[in-house]
């Protein structure tokens, strides 16, 4: 036991020495937190808008001063004609034009319409800039409300709330696969895992031994990315945080065992490190649901998506942290890590003994 200890001890003092692998270690989580918590937003805010109406009455002056009021939408200007609106559209000089039909007051509600014109280049967006204003115009349409909205878990629309789960998702993958891999794998390319296989430490002692450091780093992000996205992001943990912090722990013993299975099969640095990114890197951000919603993806990528553990993972971190249910909602997830770890586990446990024959 205390040769065991001792090998903990030495993979510890080697992480501590490498400032670089500490700097990567720490540094990416807190980087990628401030960047998608605050520089990189999906929320809409102050729309530049354009208001095409040939004459204002006590219903469009209402309407329009509900979108200016609103934190969406600023009224840029007004033109007379939707050719006009589509022209400053073109030069950039606004998102979305807003087009009253003349005779508007006189209309009656079933039969005014108003035309939106939105910049579709980049077709996410102006899905959400045309849902917002339709929204806010169909509320104050001649003082009667058509169209009630109530946003559920995150009412102020923050893509905080979107991303905070992915990153965890994606950092603790990264994190724990690949600096795992990397670490055994250097160790085989320095010639000295030979060496400790022939100690009198177990071969399987010597791995738990060399994961372990890595599992209690693994621990310490999680709980820096949860203060950061609590107390800074105003991200909520609406859930239970002991099966916040339980799931968590599972997606870390999967993500180990799967850097554990790559560095078997990798002979260098360089091979594990470019497995890690092909096999971990792209699914996390294409495929787990972090960016774009799976629901969106064509079939054949909706299985695929689902083959991915992260995806498991970030949906269940959505069920606990942000809309707050109970565990029995998010068990589908929980078991699926399970089955992966297990999965992870065996297979790397089988061919690094058939390294050692």
């Amino acid at each position: 036991m205390t040769t065991f200890w001792n090998f903990i001890l030495k993979e510890t003092k080697h992480i501590l020495r490498d400032s670089r692998t500490m700097l990567l270690l720490f540094g990416m989580p807190v980087v990628m937190m401030l960047l998608l918590g605050f520089a990189i937003r999906t929320d809409v805010k102050e729309v530049r808008t354009i208001v095409v109406l040939s004459s204002i009455d006590h219903a469009t002056q209402s309407m329009i001063a509900q979108l200016d009021a609103s934190d969406y939408f600023s009224i840029v200007a007004t033109a007379p004609t939707p050719h006009e609106a589509e022209q400053r559209i073109r030069a950039k000089r606004a998102e979305i034009a807003i087009v009253f039909p003349a005779d508007f007051a006189s209309l009656r509600s079933r039969d005014a319409t108003v035309q939106i014109l939105t910049d579709a280049t980049d077709p996410n967006m102006a899905q959400q800039y045309a849902n917002y204003a339709t929204s806010i115009l169909s509320s104050s349409a001649n003082g009667t409300s058509l169209l009630a909205t109530q946003l559920l878990y995150n009412p102020q629309m923050l893509s905080a709330y979107n991303f905070v789960p992915g990153i965890m998702g994606m950092v603790l993958m990264l994190i724990c696969a690949m600096m795992t891999s990397i670490s055994i794998v250097k160790e085989k390319e320095r010639g000295t895992m030979e060496v400790l296989l022939v100690s009198p430490v177990k071969p399987l002692a010597i791995i738990v031994a060399k994961t372990i450091p890595y599992f209690v780093l693994a621990i310490m992000i999680l709980i820096a990315i949860l203060l950061m996205a609590f107390y800074i992001l105003d991200v909520p943990l609406a859930g239970s945080l002991f099966w916040i912090v339980a799931v968590s722990l599972i997606y870390i013993l999967m993500a180990l065992s799967l850097g554990l299975l790559i560095s078997n099969i990798a002979q260098s640095q360089l091979v594990a490190l470019l497995l890690s990114a092909l096999v971990l890197l792209v699914p996390c951000i294409m495929l787990s649901g972090m960016m774009f919603p799976i629901e969106s993806m064509p079939k054949v990528l909706q299985v695929v998506a689902h083959i991915v553990p992260t995806t498991h993972y970030i949906s269940a971190m959505r069920k606990l942290m942000i809309m707050g249910v109970e565990m029995k909602h998010a068990v589908t997830e929980a078991w699926a890590l399970v089955g992966y770890t297990v999965f992870f586990l065996s297979v790397a446990m089988f061919t690094f003994k058939q390294r050692l024959a």
